[in-house]
């Protein structure tokens, strides 16, 4: 398990430490206290992927395509 800080890492990150949490608590070859620490883990790996998931489609929801589906640009987003 990583110390950095879930809200620092990328999509990729999150994701490639989520699968490790994931792999450690299918095993159960860890302690009781291990195995709530890795859960309380993934847990915020998984809000942070479902966070940058979302970000990623805004994103790609706000491009604009002419008639031909050129992209053309990108829509303002709202409240920013």
């Amino acid at each position: 398990m990583s110390d950095t800080d879930v809200n620092e890492m990328s999509f990729e990150q999150a994701m490639a430490e989520l699968e490790q949490v994931l792999g450690q608590l299918e095993r159960g070859d860890v302690a009781l206290d291990e195995s709530i620490a890795l859960y309380e883990r993934g847990a915020l790996l998984k809000k942070r992927c479902e966070t940058k998931l979302n970000e990623a489609e805004e994103k790609v929801a706000a491009i604009t395509t002419d008639s031909d589906g050129n992209p053309t640009g990108l829509k303002p987003v709202e409240g920013l």
